[in-house]
């Protein structure tokens, strides 16, 4: 609703000024279609910038893309990848989907 919509306009300001907190939120707004138009590739952009600057959720949430091939092309090593980057950093489901702690 409106409020999603208000949280959109503020996460894009700061996550456009490399805040990774925010790049993460605006993804996952993106990826509901919460206070923006439903977008994968959009979704799978802002979890991107996040995950490359070692946010762990935003690594986790690339892996879930390339696994399922939303906003970008399925992929299953691409997939691993992302989700062993989390795991390394403690992130729970990473771990137990990598089998370890992700090293």
């Amino acid at each position: 609703g409106h409020v999603d919509a208000v949280a959109a306009g503020w996460f894009r300001r700061a996550a456009e000024q490399g805040h990774d907190f925010a790049q993460v939120n605006l993804g996952f707004l993106y990826d509901r279609g919460r206070g923006v138009p439903q977008d994968d590739a959009e979704a799978a952009g802002w979890y991107r910038r996040a995950a490359e600057q070692g946010h762990v959720q935003a690594q986790f949430n690339m892996g879930v893309m390339y696994l399922e091939g939303r906003g970008v092309r399925r992929d299953i090593v691409e997939a691993a990848r992302w989700y062993r980057l989390a795991a390394a950093q403690g992130h729970p489901e990473a771990q137990q989907l990598v089998g370890d702690d992700g090293r």
